[in-house]
């Protein structure tokens, strides 16, 4: 797969799966449900679908691989560090609003999980590597 082809696979399963989170959300929302326990949800269900999407179609590996869910799952976990870190510590100390700081981690989360899939997580030892 070409460099040009992994990117669109990406950018694609992650519009992708920022639809499901936003459709679930909101389904889960006007259903009664309370926010955090919605939010919980259509998050599991979109990181989910993420690994399975990137798994397979972007990066062309197995699903079933321990030491791959593992470094997805501490790649998901540095992502909601990278983000509270932005609008919790960077964007009140430069005095951005709100949207700023959501603007900032919408593009830097996916350069972020590109790097960290392309190097680490998806990478297999002793293999060529085309990022």
């Amino acid at each position: 797969m070409t460099r040009v082809n992994r990117l669109c696979s990406f950018a694609l399963v992650g519009g992708i799966c920022a639809g499901i989170y936003v459709s679930l959300y909101l389904m889960l929302s006007y259903g009664g449900l309370v926010p955090e326990a919605a939010n919980a949800l259509a998050f599991g269900c979109a990181v989910l679908a993420q690994y399975v999407g990137q798994t397979r179609l972007t990066f062309r590996q197995k699903l079933n691989d321990t030491r791959q869910m593992i470094r997805f799952g501490l790649m998901i976990t540095g992502g909601a560090v990278t983000s509270s870190l932005i609008t919790g510590v960077a964007a009140p100390y430069f005095t951005f609003p709100p949207w700023i700081a959501a603007v900032i981690v919408t593009l830097a989360l996916p350069v972020q999980n590109f790097l960290f899939m392309s190097l680490w997580v998806f990478s297999k030892p002793n293999a060529t590597r085309h990022v």
